[in-house]
């Protein structure tokens, strides 16, 4: 099966033949198949939905040799890809000019003073705390050593309800068991939150601003709520995500210090370019220590040329008022497309962020954090249609099911590149897709 993923012949979302008719089809034991399943399934190559069988995840932990990532057919604008506008990024090569070239052994590699500073100056000017300090290549390389070096496979995890879907396949690949805390507009429920905590949860990871996909940012009050219900858990690992960093539009409201284990990483991937893998990592003084061991036996460090460069563009006012200027178009293009569905009765999501969330309907939340049962494969049916419907149109977007654990069904939209004549358009197929969507809610 893993090489059938990799030369094409499966592909995310393709069900798998039930155990005992593949075992017949092989002549081996039920036994056997169940077993391979559970290998891919702990591995994070397929999810198991029940009653409904067994199927290739997303993004599965396999390498493919050809990008998993479905084409989109000529002449379909691409609103799906939840990445930044090129033409909103720093161009790095005259920066590069000012990066150190004198080479740097083994000996002499880690985080560069100057960015050290520099990265505690712009955190404290959000109130965040840094008794430690590191880098890793990204957000979700900071997770997943974080995940890696705190939890153990079998652990429970509270992640956001609908969340990031790559978090979403992380968790499945390092076989942690994820409980799904329900999301509104102002973040991560307590109550949710809670249930998930007294279920076994021994982490949490929670995003602080632009929350992908649905665009919402944690409000001051919220942060306060949370911190209530996390007193009651001090033991337990706080991660938070502010990958959005600079793009935000929205203060901060930071939960870091309010457990014993806790992480803060800021990424400079949306604001200054997804080729800049680096992403700053705050916490208390053994979780950041057991995170800089780890990447001591592996990676090491974070190159220093990048680091140089990251430096000399915070450090470059231009760049600065470049990163305030996309701030701004990114506003605009969110608030207009929200504002044209909402003319149209449609309800659409996104305070901050390069993406919107529509919802498709209202349906029970799980809060148990189960994936599967009838109403999601219902809600995933109409996803489907929707996305089918807008694909037809001109307008390709990504459907709910990769982000949803157990919330009701919606679409992501991607904002970051849409024009102003292509937001009544775009809005009115959204429309008629909902319209024409199976058991559609209405407007």
């Amino acid at each position: 099966m893993e090489a059938a993923l990799r030369d094409g012949r499966l592909a995310p979302g393709d069900a798998l033949p039930p155990v005992r008719a593949l075992a017949a089809q092989l002549g081996v034991s039920p036994g056997t198949v169940a077993a391979a399943y559970r290998s891919l399934r702990e591995r994070g190559v397929v999810e198991t939905a029940g009653r409904h069988g067994t199927r290739i995840r997303s993004r599965p932990a396999v390498a493919p040799r050809m990008s998993l990532r479905l084409p989109v057919p000529a002449g379909v604008r691409d609103l799906s890809k939840g990445s930044p506008d090129p033409a909103l990024l720093p161009d790095p090569a005259p920066l590069l000019a000012r990066v150190p070239v004198t080479p740097v052994g083994y000996d002499a590699g880690g985080v560069l003073p100057e960015l050290a500073d520099l990265a505690k100056h712009r955190l404290a000017a959000d109130q965040i705390p840094t008794p430690a300090l590191t880098l890793t290549n990204g957000a979700l390389d900071g997770i997943e050593r974080l995940l890696a070096t705190n939890l153990r496979p079998g652990d429970r995890i509270a992640v956001e309800d609908p969340g990031w879907a790559n978090l979403l396949d992380l968790v499945a690949a390092l076989n942690l068991q994820p409980v799904g805390v329900p999301m509104d507009q102002s973040g991560p429920s307590p109550d949710g939150l809670r249930r998930a905590l007294a279920a076994g949860a021994r982490a949490v990871v929670i995003t602080s601003r632009s929350h992908n996909p649905t665009g919402v940012s944690v409000t001051a009050e919220r942060a306060n709520q949370l911190r209530e219900v996390l007193a009651d858990y001090p033991n337990c690992l706080v991660i938070e995500d502010d990958h959005a960093a600079e793009l935000a539009i929205e203060p901060i409201s930071p939960l870091a210090g309010c457990t014993q284990s806790w992480a803060f990483l800021r990424s400079v991937s949306k604001p200054y370019g997804p080729d800049l893998r680096l992403a700053v990592l705050a916490g208390d003084e053994a979780t950041v220590a057991r995170v800089t061991g780890r990447m001591r036996l592996g990676a090491a460090w974070v190159s220093t040329v990048l680091q140089h460069l990251v430096v000399a563009m915070w450090r470059d006012p231009a760049v600065t008022r470049l990163i305030t200027h996309a701030r701004q178009v990114y506003a605009r293009r969110r608030e207009s497309l929200i504002r044209a569905l909402a003319e149209r009765g449609i309800t659409a999501y996104g305070r901050s962020g390069l993406n919107i969330w529509i919802p498709l309907g209202s349906q029970a939340h799980d809060s148990g954090g189960s994936r599967y049962g009838a109403d999601r494969q219902i809600g995933t049916g109409r996803e489907a249609a929707v996305v089918a419907r807008l694909r037809d149109a001109g307008w390709a977007v990504a459907p709910g099911a990769m982000y949803r654990i157990a919330s009701p069904p919606g679409i992501r939209v991607t904002i970051s590149e849409l024009r102003p004549e292509e937001v009544e358009p775009l809005a009115d197929a959204i429309l008629a897709a909902w319209h024409l969507s199976p058991t559609h809610p209405g407007v």
